[in-house]
């Protein structure tokens, strides 16, 4: 999706300029923080512990983004070594994201005294609304293009508003599963990660313009591709997300306090 005349520049002050891709970054962190807090709070989680997760996990993440996405891009990166740090214009990898996120949980949640598990779910509906605002900034950085085809009106698939939609359906997703009984630690996350990947690799990643990998079939009437790299990885993460589930389910179901609030904190 290409509109003439968009500028990726909000406004610029002096030596200063605002980006849209840095502005949806930050709108993306505080409703994240929001949400953390809310439903961290309600399982009796302190706002210290849950700030000092916070910062954390979103340091890891976008390392862990950035790094992928450069590994990916890196002849251009070995071109251009200054721009590596330059996050503002574009340029994390989800799956990079997950797993600097998760990592960087995974050895700081006992120090910090937050519940594995539990940790992880509180994460969702930041995710969720990054991956959805950030594929609008997409728009405004004319990047993420979807592949070009004869069989729309439109000469390329909008990939970006198919990327924001799978943002709001995964939103949608977790506060319909947060309102079942009884609530199972890590479901959320796991279910999570199962839709994206499903939705990621069938839909979005089939339309988008991205080098070919494995069989490089395209078709140029309807607009989409086989096989990326995401495509590759896909069946992995769906096995390993799939697997976690029912490890989850197999699992005592904790009392329905973290995310929904129903009991009292001090039982946590």
């Amino acid at each position: 999706m290409i509109i003439d005349q968009i500028s990726p520049i909000v406004f610029t002050l002096g030596p200063f300029t605002v980006r849209w891709y840095g502005v949806m970054m930050a709108v993306t962190f505080l409703c994240g923080t929001y949400f953390i807090l809310k439903f961290g709070k309600e399982c009796g989680l302190t706002e210290e512990q849950l700030l000092n997760a916070l910062i954390a996990v979103v340091i890891g993440l976008i390392v862990g983004a950035r790094l992928l996405y450069v590994i990916v891009n890196f002849s251009y990166y070995l071109q251009h070594p200054a721009q590596i740090i330059r996050i503002d214009q574009g340029g994390l990898a989800f799956h990079g994201g997950l797993i600097g996120g998760l990592g960087t949980f995974a050895v700081l949640h006992r120090r910090l005294g937050i519940p594995f598990r539990e940790g992880i779910d509180l994460c969702v509906p930041g995710v969720s609304i990054g991956i959805m605002l950030v594929r609008i900034a997409n728009i405004f950085n004319q990047e993420i293009l979807g592949r070009t085809t004869t069989f729309f009106p439109f000469d390329r698939h909008p990939t970006q508003i198919y990327g924001s939609l799978i943002g709001l359906i995964l939103l949608i997703v977790f506060f319909r599963l947060k309102k079942r009984k009884p609530y199972y630690p890590g479901s959320l996350f796991w279910s999570f990660v199962l839709y994206y990947s499903i939705m990621r690799g069938f839909v979005e990643e089939t339309f988008r313009a991205m080098p070919l990998v494995a069989l490089k079939y395209i078709n140029s009437y309807y607009g989409f591709g086989f096989f990326t790299a995401v495509h590759v990885f896909t069946p992995g993460l769906i096995a390993l997300s799939w697997y976690m589930l029912n490890r989850i389910y197999r699992d005592k179901p904790a009392p329905d306090s973290l995310i929904s609030g129903d009991t009292e904190p001090e039982h946590r």
